[in-house]
């Protein structure tokens, strides 16, 4: 399917639309709006027609932002968006994902600390499946604790 069939088909399953592919066309009309208005949203505006399969692996996975976009949520579960991805890709990842209306609430796991710094509210931070700090990204950056376990403390060697 084409970029654009993928965000058609998920904006009409916000629960506005319909699956059912026999009727009038008009209903189509607000899912392809929505489509375009997505693709935009996720850089891909340009691409609606090229088949996904097509797509670079960053493009992709700024077609699966999309595709979760297109349902108007409320809430992202985002489990490593960056990972794989060039630093420019990550960059552009992470800028798209600051654009989100603040309506949209992010729950990302992450391990690019940049990433997790320039998006996050509030930030936790486990070690081995243990809260190692949790709070204000300044407070969890300014933890030794959290430097010493991701960052090393330079003694090791």
């Amino acid at each position: 399917m084409s970029v654009g069939e993928n965000l058609r088909l998920a904006a009409a399953a916000d629960g506005r639309g319909s699956w059912n592919v026999f009727g009038p066309v008009a209903r189509l009309v607000a899912p392809i709006a929505r489509a375009r208005e997505v693709a935009e949203q996720v850089g891909l505006g340009e691409r609606l027609a090229e088949p996904a399969g097509r797509l670079s692996y960053g493009e992709q996975r700024q077609l699966e932002l999309g595709i979760a976009l297109a349902t108007a949520p409320r809430l992202l579960l985002l489990d490593e968006p960056t990972a794989g991805m060039s630093p420019e890709e990550t960059q552009r990842m992470t800028r798209m994902l600051a654009s989100l209306p603040r309506e949209v609430t992010l729950l990302i796991i992450e391990h690019d600390m940049d990433v997790v710094f320039s998006l996050a509210d509030r930030i936790t931070v486990l070690h081995y499946g243990e809260v190692l700090s949790e709070g204000a990204p300044d407070a969890v950056r300014a933890d030794p604790r959290v430097y010493e376990v991701y960052l090393g403390t330079g003694d090791e060697g």
